[in-house]
């Protein structure tokens, strides 16, 4: 096995050039929180992660699904934001003024345009809005929750099971932090359009006016979005989004005991990923991380390229202690194809996991002639030298130990 270590400038970061898993986690910080997750965006870094893969109530969290599935209705063409629909006598007994839970105020009886019904699920958290989109999309709230289950699983939402478009409470209705956070990205990223909504503050309809309950809104944080969440059985929770300087954080919290103990703990959380961490871009698409020795080929090495570059998120004190390393069964045995996985690229740095991306060949390596071939096996032979480990099914050609690299996170925003 080969490793290589590299030399890198990146500013004032020295980088030499191991294995883990491609998503890195840093040291955790402590929440009060029961469930919670901060995402970095732009890299897929988990930054906090407690429970975040257990199912739990989300309670108006999972209105994020009812505004997706309208979204996407409105962005095929289906459905304009003038589209008015109907309030029936179900949505404005179960959710309206006469439920005694967060309401729009809707008249039974009444006709609505969607793009009020949107603000009123997204600014005033409204149950009587989100079920007349069910039944006027869906026929019945049932059917509307059958076709969010399925459009959840197809969008990677592994864990969530929908029983209503509400959230209100129901023992099946489940949605974890991980998929909180997934849905929320797919709405920034798909729905750049419709995302705007959720930095509303407040929204008037039929004389009343009330104000988006997100508290990081009101604070310096850059927040945009998203909802938050509340029910005595699931506590209080928010699913928020903020952005600074061109990076962008997720957070959802679920859990706590007071509106107060959410407002605290997202300003507290949110500040702390923003101060903590920073995101380096070490290699861009195509740059020749370093090189690889070729076994009887045309030319003696081969580089080694990341084709989609690499950028990182990094503990901001870890900088100076990082470390890189390529590592290979080597030499590599000729042909090299372009684009072949040859090595594996660890990063290591203090206050974080291991992360492991793999190195693929950056051009075609063909084999030496036969004349040279047969010069270079005859002088192993007389000089008695032992065959490379590539040769003698020393392992992974990638890896050393013959450990698997996964792909890159699945929380990672698309380029």
């Amino acid at each position: 096995m080969r490793i290589v270590p590299i030399i890198l400038m990146v500013a004032v970061l020295m980088v030499v050039l191991a294995s883990g898993p491609v998503m890195a986690r840093a040291q955790a910080i402590e929440t009060s929180a029961r469930e919670a997750l901060l995402l970095d965006v732009g890299t897929g870094t988990v930054l906090l992660d407690k429970n975040a893969t257990v199912p739990m109530p989300p309670s108006s969290m999972s209105k994020l699904m009812t505004t997706y599935m309208v979204f996407e209705q409105l962005k095929a063409g289906r459905l304009s934001l003038d589209n008015v629909f109907s309030v029936s006598e179900n949505a404005w007994r179960e959710g309206g003024a006469a439920s005694g839970g967060s309401t729009m105020f809707l008249e039974p009886n009444s006709n609505v345009r969607l793009e009020d019904l949107l603000r009123g699920i997204i600014v005033q958290s409204g149950n009587d809005a989100c079920i007349v989109v069910a039944e006027n999309l869906a026929g019945s709230e049932e059917a509307f929750a059958e076709a969010m289950n399925r459009r959840a699983a197809e969008i990677g939402l592994t864990d969530s099971t929908f029983e209503n478009s509400t959230g209100l409470p129901h023992p099946d209705h489940l949605m974890t932090a991980r998929d909180l956070a997934t849905l929320a990205n797919r709405i920034i990223t798909d729905f750049p359009e419709y995302y705007p909504y959720y930095s509303e503050k407040e929204f008037t309809y039929n004389g009343i006016t009330q104000h988006n309950r997100n508290p990081l809104l009101y604070k310096n944080v850059g927040a945009d979005g998203l909802k938050t969440g509340h029910t005595s059985i699931a506590g209080y929770g928010l699913t928020a989004s903020a952005e600074r300087n061109g990076r962008r954080l997720i957070l959802v919290l679920n859990g706590l005991d007071s509106t107060r103990a959410r407002t605290e703990e997202a300003e507290r959380l949110i500040s702390w990923g923003f101060r903590t961490f920073e995101t380096v871009t070490m290699f861009k698409p195509g740059d020749t991380v370093t090189e690889a020795e070729v076994w009887m080929g045309e030319t003696e090495t081969v580089p080694l390229v990341l084709p989609e570059g690499l950028t990182v998120t990094i503990p901001r004190n870890a900088r100076r202690a990082m470390t890189v390393t390529a590592r290979y069964e080597g030499p590599v045995p000729a042909p090299v194809t372009q684009g072949d996985r040859v090595a594996t690229l660890v990063i290591e740095a203090p206050g974080m996991e291991d992360m492991a991306f793999p190195l693929h060949a950056g051009t075609n390596v063909d084999r030496m002639g036969l004349f040279n071939r047969m010069f270079t096996a005859l002088k192993y032979l007389v000089l008695g030298l032992a065959l490379p480990d590539a040769l003698n099914g020393g392992g992974d050609q990638a890896d050393g130990q013959g450990a698997r690299v996964d792909g890159p996170p699945p929380l990672r925003s698309p380029a």
